[in-house]
């Protein structure tokens, strides 16, 4: 099977075709976003919140994000596999992005890093991929700058904040980025944005007029309950499968209906019976 490439992305926004894109943090959840036919996989710094039970992503470190990407790399066959930069990975200089990046594609197996910000990290942006390092952006809701945000909303929302978001597009698009991610942004804002690019945007709560769209797979899989966002929508509600699976184990246990026989292990009469004789309980 053949691993989707940057070509075969920027191909797919040319033709009008929609470009699929999915979180994972572990093989088996990778094994099968990978079996549907997704074209790329997010080893998102989402995985704070969604896996470490974090409140937001900024405890997520270098270490936790090239242990999950390995995992995800071992189930990944198919899809382009993108790893987030986590918080102050990049933030503290060209050096140390470079050094990072450099983990998660030669420690981590990932094809591309993702990084958060526009014109202020264009130069870093320019440098990896100067390096040859693919680099998917991220503006408009940027949760490691959630707090200078002011939470979790909505982006672009004025005349001077949407032609930022303009400018951070077009930014990050000279400084080589294959793809931008945009979270948060008024639709026909988005749409805007990705009329006036040359390479792939995806959404995330930004509309249908982006090339692609992505979500955080524990929305797509109703195991997240502490947050949904508007944008996320569910196609499973796997958490009340899971809870009835967990309280179904513990009756049977409990009323000893569990194991049963065909669970069980046996032992030869002759076996038994010599045993007995040698602990003197026959």
């Amino acid at each position: 099977m053949d691993r989707v490439t940057l070509q075969q992305l920027q191909a797919m926004k040319e033709r009008g075709e929609p470009i699929t894109m999915l979180t994972a943090y572990d093989y088996p959840t990778a094994l099968l976003i990978d079996q549907a036919g997704i074209d790329l996989i997010l080893v998102g710094d989402s995985l704070g919140m969604v896996v470490h039970g974090f409140e937001n992503t900024l405890p997520v470190t270098m270490d936790m994000m090239v242990l999950h990407c390995q995992a995800v790399r071992r189930g990944t066959r198919r899809a382009l596999l993108v790893a987030d930069m986590p918080f102050m990975s990049y933030q503290t200089g060209v050096t140390d992005a470079l050094r990072n990046a450099a983990r998660l594609l030669a420690e981590g197996g990932a094809d591309a890093v993702k990084l958060e910000g526009g014109q202020r990290i264009a130069e870093t942006v320019r440098a990896l991929v100067e390096t040859g390092i693919a680099v998917m952006g991220h503006i408009g809701l940027t949760p490691q700058s959630v707090s200078a945000l002011g939470g979790f909303k909505v982006q672009g929302g004025t005349v001077e904040a949407a032609r930022r978001l303009l400018d951070d597009a077009r930014a990050l698009q000279e400084a080589g980025a294959f793809s931008l991610v945009l979270e948060a942004v008024p639709a026909r804002l988005a749409a805007l944005i990705t009329r006036s690019l040359t390479i792939p945007t995806i959404g995330i709560g930004a509309g249908g007029g982006c090339d692609g769209q992505v979500l955080v797979t524990h929305d797509v899989l109703g195991l997240y309950e502490r947050l949904t966002p508007r944008f996320a929508r569910r196609y499973a509600h796997l958490a009340d499968v899971m809870r009835q699976a967990f309280a179904q184990f513990r009756q049977e246990v409990l009323t000893r209906a569990f194991p049963a026989a065909e669970h069980e292990f046996s032992i030869s009469d002759d076996v038994w019976q010599a045993l007995l004789k040698e602990l003197g309980e026959e």
